[in-house]
């Protein structure tokens, strides 16, 4: 679990990543997807989009305005990518020690 400092609209969140929230931002970027590349499916799937935003937000503290949802949500997606890259690198570096160590 990691505690992130974000600012949306000039305000200052505390967001704390899980696995449960990393997991909800893929799920909620799938539906993104699927809503754009089937406008028609937008009604079908909107309230899946919905319940991810609200669970999502929970993750933060202090409670965020509904007025900053969408900033919420697109500070979340580049601090869940910060996060996806850094591990990435982190095995990387990892392998790459070991491969090292075995020749």
């Amino acid at each position: 679990m990691i505690t992130k400092d974000i600012l949306v609209d000039g305000s200052e969140y505390k967001l704390t990543l899980t696995d449960q929230v990393l997991n909800q931002v893929d799920n909620l970027k799938a539906l993104y997807a699927t809503a754009a590349e089937d406008p028609e499916s937008f009604e079908q799937v909107s309230s899946e989009i919905s319940a991810a935003i609200n669970n999502i937000s929970e993750s933060v503290s202090p409670e965020i305005s509904d007025g900053h949802l969408d900033g919420l949500i697109q500070e979340v997606f580049k601090a869940v990518e910060d996060k996806k890259s850094e591990v990435e690198k982190q095995i990387k570096d990892k392998d790459s020690k070991i491969s090292k160590k075995k020749k």
